[in-house]
């Protein structure tokens, strides 16, 4: 009997730590198939920091660095650039990434550096607690703004939309936005991944995939009603689709505007 479909290489078959109903567990599943059918498996590092993006090494078949909070892309860096030939993931959460990580990735995306972020974005801190992060949208609860996040109140602002913001760097090659609340979009996010690594191995520049993604123990909801709010608010605020696609054409799918999403 042919195995038509099955577990993938490069993730370990053992139970993960994530809660009921958090999207990291799809998104670790989509980079590890990306990863295999690609046959660089033995070539994959992934730089993985602070926060619930720090047990990735746990899951994943191959190597890994945990660099300090926020210093992913700086570490992604050094390792692309010291092994060209290999595929580096940076994988960061929105506090990590759009926080503490802010200079960081814009100066590596100004830069063209060429490695894959994938970014995944919840809205809020993870593991530190629930606080309101750059993401966080208006009017959203956190355990830093209990009354919901109010651009009006000192030091709160406006959430951060980071594909759009790194689409006006000439480094960055290409942004897409994707999610995991229901298979067409899983599906899509995957053809997202892969399209970013293809442009990695190819040496064309910076790729990233945001991905939005549950949080259901620090959004206080079930998996079910999580996946409801994500649909609702967050796609409205954060719209799916390829946001810049520069790629050589004729390496890939045809190059469109950039901040434009499909």
């Amino acid at each position: 009997m042919e195995l038509a479909y099955g577990h993938p290489k490069s993730l370990k078959p053992i139970q993960t730590k994530y809660c009921p109903g958090c999207g990291h567990g799809v998104i670790h599943r989509l980079i590890a198939e990306v990863v295999d059918e690609m046959g660089l498996q033995t070539k994959a590092i992934i730089t993985n920091p602070v926060g619930c993006s720090i047990w990735a090494d746990l899951y994943f078949d191959f190597d890994s660095v945990q660099p300090a909070h926020g210093r992913t892309p700086a570490a992604a860096t050094g390792i692309k650039r010291m092994l060209p030939d290999h595929l580096v993931i940076c994988y960061q959460g929105d506090g990590d990434l759009a926080a503490i990580g802010t200079a960081e990735i814009i100066h590596a995306a100004n830069r063209g550096e060429k490695f894959t972020t994938i970014f995944v974005n919840n809205a809020i801190y993870g593991m530190t607690g629930g606080q309101m992060a750059p993401t966080t949208l208006v009017g959203q609860h956190a355990t830093t703004a209990p009354e919901g996040r109010d651009p009006g109140v000192a030091g709160m602002g406006y959430p951060i939309r980071v594909c759009e913001l790194l689409a006006t760097l000439e480094g960055t090659k290409y942004l897409a936005r994707g999610s995991v609340n229901n298979m067409v979009n899983i599906r899509k996010t995957k053809n997202y991944i892969r399209k970013a690594f293809e442009a990695q191995m190819r040496g064309e520049g910076f790729t990233m995939v945001e991905i939005l993604s549950q949080c259901p123990t620090n959004w206080q909801m079930n998996p079910v009603q999580s996946v409801e709010w994500l649909e609702k608010n967050m796609i409205t605020y954060y719209p799916l689709g390829e946001i810049k696609n520069t790629l050589n054409a004729t390496a890939g799918a045809p190059a469109t505007s950039p901040a434009k999403a499909n």
